[in-house]
């Protein structure tokens, strides 16, 4: 019987296990995760010929080293990256064979900051709460890989893409996030409001997959206190003490005690996970739909 399974051999800075995430349980407590950039990592899918929910390695920065154990079909989307097998250079953005106990190696982020590595068959650890996502908040799901980690994978069910590279919008050289007023905008004073939507921002090197931080200017309360605790959902511009904008990226708290002043467009929250620390952010206020 072929052992499909992937060995780890170098885990990168963070590399985790990401698929759609486990929508639908923040009542209990559990973030939606998945992969912060969906659009890059359901392109890597399909060009192996997985279903778009398929589990796949979500890299941070440095990317990973796998040796696979049998002949499997990789792509790697997202932030641009070389892209070795056995030392030898393949193509970034579509299709690749490599053999059985061939060593695929994912580069440093030439661009951007995650790259997507989707296997045919998709990573197939056991799945928790429908989901085989890495949470980094409630800890659910396979922890971030380490080296000598032992990945199974499924059996493949599809056909790998027949394309030489698929096109896919590169990193932003600035993040302009469309912004709608949030549930306690009228926590902070009318200076406050125009301060968001005026001023010159940048990601934080603190940013992670639980929120994308920024530096900038303060944002001023016009009520004091703190809030009881409230729900949260993914894109939610909270302000803690510091008075700086916090964005919720997948694996957010569910509830949060920290004014939410506005709420991200879903649709710009892909480049957020590629926008490296000192990216300049612009906050945009557009109307509710």
């Amino acid at each position: 019987m072929t052992d499909r399974a992937l060995s780890v051999v170098r885990p990168g800075a963070l590399t985790t296990v990401q698929d759609r995430g486990r929508p639908g349980h923040a009542h209990l407590g559990v973030p939606h995760s998945g992969a912060l950039d969906p659009p890059a990592a359901g392109l890597a899918n399909r060009l192996v010929g997985n279903p778009a929910g398929a589990a796949v390695l979500e890299t941070t920065l440095d990317g990973c080293a796998l040796r696979s154990r049998s002949t499997v079909t990789v792509a790697v989307v997202g932030a641009p990256c070389p892209v070795t097998v056995d030392g030898h250079p393949v193509p970034w953005g579509a299709p690749v064979r490599v053999p059985a106990g061939a060593l695929l190696d994912v580069g440093r982020a030439r661009a951007g900051l995650r790259s997507y590595v989707a296997v045919s068959g998709g990573v197939a650890v056991d799945p928790v709460l429908g989901s085989r996502s890495t949470d980094l908040l409630s800890g659910l799901g396979p922890p971030p890989l380490t080296a000598g980690t032992v990945l199974p994978l499924g059996e493949p069910g599809g056909v790998p893409a027949r394309v030489d590279v698929a096109p896919y919008p590169g990193p932003p050289a600035e993040l302009v996030l469309r912004v709608t007023p949030g549930p306690r905008d009228d926590w902070f004073t009318a200076s406050a409001l125009h301060t968001l939507t005026a001023a010159a921002y940048r990601v934080s090197s603190a940013s992670n997959r639980i929120g994308l931080r920024t530096e900038g200017p303060s944002l001023e309360r016009a009520v004091p206190g703190e809030l009881p605790s409230e729900g949260m959902v993914l894109g939610a511009v909270q302000v803690p003490p510091d008075g700086r904008p916090v964005v919720f990226l997948a694996d957010h708290p569910t509830t949060g005690g920290y004014p939410v002043v506005a709420v991200v467009r879903t649709a710009d929250l892909p480049a957020a996970a590629q926008a490296v620390a000192g990216t300049p952010v612009r906050f945009l206020a557009v109307r509710r739909r």
